[in-house]
């Protein structure tokens, strides 16, 4: 149990409200199309795979930039890397504002959104670094609660079109909080003094060829790309399935995001209760449920209701993955969280584009669900054989890890 008044008196308070904080608003940016898509699909044209072609992208360019983010952060430290990728994001705002007319500006700017969410590879790296290992959970999930500004993007950004009747408004506001995060962040942030050894190529090498990295790979894959993908396109999908207008079907997303927003550190919780591989298979076999009965396609509150439990499995299946991963890359940990956290981005890439493609093809969203569903259950089968193996290595009985929780001193993502 984690002393609160203890946790107050170590680490920098200052460096963890900036992780928040840059992480949060960086959050926040990064799935702004979202919402948008629906207002933007009318204006250009869009059909149902270009509209999910356009939120897709955005956590594209997430996934590989984080890798560009983590490579700065270990060279030139979270505090400048931060600033940098604050200072870069206002770019694609700045143009989706003043420039973007066509469908080339708008894919251009999707791109460069992934920037903002290429943010943890700076902001929570800044905080875990302050925090001696029996406070990094605590640490760790004041930072990681920032995925909560994906709340911020689904509730305003389509009232904020509809009130000036001019969807490039919404990136010239969106600029107002990221300048002020930037100079809070430039006050505020401090770079430790106990900063790892940076990562080399090797390295990663290394970690990539081993099979468990390439399975958690998969699993935080669905897990965070299941969270990321359904916010940027659950908007679209309650617009197009149940007519809902772009202020009501953002509003709907927000009410799913936020069981996902706010359930991560559960999962982390749970799992460390009832081991990590129990929680997975039951978290995977929810989604799977929740996914297969999203794709009949029920009535509106039904399926609200489905998808705030997928979305609740989704953050807690999160949280239990980062249970995991330290446990079994001790020591090639701040390695793994770049690799596992870039996996995560591509799966948001990929689910959107299976719901999207599938509705052009087939006139339907019953196949993409389907599909989900699939994939989920699918990780059962994979945890199921590889369990045997685990146990024998590095998880103890019940599915708990051998070694202690405090080995997760230098989680990154």
């Amino acid at each position: 149990m984690v002393d609160r008044k203890s946790f107050m008196q170590v680490g920098h308070k200052g460096s963890l409200f900036s992780s928040f904080l840059y992480f949060d608003m960086s959050f926040m940016v990064w799935v702004l199309l979202g919402p948008l898509a629906v207002i933007l699909a009318k204006d250009f044209g869009l059909d149902a795979a270009q509209k999910a072609n356009l939120v897709a992208l955005p956590t594209l360019g997430g996934a590989v930039l984080r890798l560009v983010l983590g490579v700065l952060t270990d060279k030139i430290g979270p505090k400048l890397t931060g600033q940098i990728g604050l200072s870069l994001t206002l770019i694609p705002l700045f143009w989706g504002w003043q420039f973007a007319n066509t469908m080339g500006d708008m894919y251009f700017v999707a791109l460069m959104l992934g920037i903002a969410g290429a943010s943890f590879a700076a902001a929570l790296p800044l905080a875990s670094s302050w925090y001696p290992p029996q406070y990094q959970g605590l640490a760790m999930g004041i930072a990681g609660a920032g995925n909560s500004g994906t709340i911020f993007a689904t509730l305003f950004a389509n009232r904020l079109a509809q009130h000036y009747g001019d969807w490039h408004v919404v990136f010239g506001i969106a600029m107002i909080p990221i300048a002020i995060t930037l100079v809070i962040f430039s006050i505020l942030a401090k770079d430790s003094p106990n900063k790892p050894a940076p990562k080399t190529i090797a390295e990663y090498g290394k970690v990539l060829k081993q099979k468990d990295s390439w399975l958690f790979c998969i699993f935080y894959s669905v897990t965070f790309g299941g969270f990321v993908g359904m916010a940027s396109y659950l908007t679209i999908f309650f617009n197009t399935q149940y007519g809902l207008s772009p202020v009501r079907a953002a509003d709907f997303t927000t009410l799913c995001v936020i069981g996902g927003s706010f359930f991560r550190p559960v999962g982390g919780w749970l799992a460390d209760k009832i081991g990590g591989i129990r929680m997975l298979m039951v978290l995977y076999g929810v989604v799977g449920l929740m996914m297969a009965g999203i794709s009949t396609l029920p009535a509106l509150s039904l399926t609200t209701v489905m998808l705030f439990v997928a979305m609740m499995a989704f953050g807690m299946g999160n949280g239990s993955v980062f249970q995991l991963v330290p446990q079994r890359f001790k020591a090639e940990i701040g390695v793994m969280t770049g690799i596992v956290g870039a996996a995560g981005g591509l799966g948001g890439y990929f689910l959107p584009k299976i719901l999207g493609n599938l509705k052009l093809s087939t006139g339907s969203f019953t196949p993409g669900f389907l599909i989900l569903s699939g994939i989920a259950l699918s990780c059962i089968v994979i945890i199921a054989v590889v369990q045997g193996q685990w146990k024998r290595t590095w998880i103890g009985e019940g599915g708990k890890v051998k070694v202690a929780s405090s080995s997760m001193d230098t989680i990154q993502a």
